[in-house]
């Protein structure tokens, strides 16, 4: 499971989902035939809703957006019936994530709202994630006041981290670049590119380059800043680093990125 999840930073989402539904399958398997106590059960559902999310998350990087929300929702009830409330409201989020990007922002918004609302115990990290998504759906619906609001609550939750609050293993990869990133691309939706840019340049410096398709997104955003600016030779000279990144890692949303920043940087 655990290293299912670091490959998705490295390996591409086609290679890497195959691999992933077999372990779901496998999972689930377990889950419907095996005999077991009642805290192994538990354990199991919880891993298949684990699995759920980050197959559901992979089939979306590969524009596979109806298996991903089938998978998202499976991984709900599991993460239910294991009494799992955080892992639900990251599933429930996760989907937000998707229908904001890809559907309607209000849906995403409202979905988004609902996981937050939903997690209770959630600790600090899972918390920010959450908020990051309320954060990004009232950005692309323009809402500029529930957007700060949200962004600032993602920093409140981030500074409530604790080395002794135990975090779930899935919420590894949410550090301040990350949190930097999300703020960004929040400014450029909210016509505040001049805003975007310091925040962009530094999370992408200090990313590591083998997360090529991570790196290769925040890049194409960092062209996108230029681009609404005006500055459109730097735009370009981004987009093109982010194409040699992009090369090494596929991605349906690199490739949606990419088309966008182009059609900038021709208007």
């Amino acid at each position: 499971m655990v290293e299912l999840r670091h490959l998705d930073d490295v390996v591409g989402s086609a290679d890497l989902l195959p691999a992933i539904r077999r372990e779901l399958a496998e999972t689930e398997a377990l889950v419907r035939d095996g005999s077991y106590a009642e805290p192994i059960g538990r354990r199991l559902l919880t891993a298949t809703g684990e699995l759920a999310q980050l197959a559901g998350w992979v089939a979306g990087d590969a524009g596979q957006y109806a298996e991903a929300q089938r998978l998202y929702v499976g991984g709900v009830l599991a993460a239910k019936a294991a009494g799992d409330e955080p892992l639900g409201a990251q599933l429930f989020s996760s989907l937000s994530y998707q229908i904001t990007n890809v559907g309607d922002a209000e849906d995403g918004l409202l979905l988004a709202r609902t996981a937050v609302k939903g997690a209770h115990s959630a600790t600090p990290l899972v918390r920010a994630l959450l908020l990051e998504r309320v954060a990004w759906a009232s950005a692309r619906t323009r809402d500029r006041d529930a957007t700060l609001r949200a962004l600032d609550a993602v920093d409140d939750a981030y500074e409530q981290r604790s080395p002794g609050i135990e975090e779930p293993e899935w919420v590894y990869w949410l550090n301040r670049a990350e949190i930097d990133v999300m703020a960004g691309r929040c400014m450029i939706e909210l016509g505040a590119p001049g805003r975007a840019e310091p925040l962009l340049s530094g999370a992408v410096a200090t990313y590591p380059e083998e997360h090529s398709r991570e790196v290769a997104l925040y890049l194409s955003w960092l062209a996108e800043s230029y681009a609404r600016t005006g500055a459109l030779d730097a735009a370009g000279a981004v987009l093109d680093r982010a194409r040699g990144y992009a090369a090494r890692m596929p991605s349906t949303r690199t490739d949606d990125r990419f088309r966008i920043v182009e059609g900038l940087i021709r208007s």
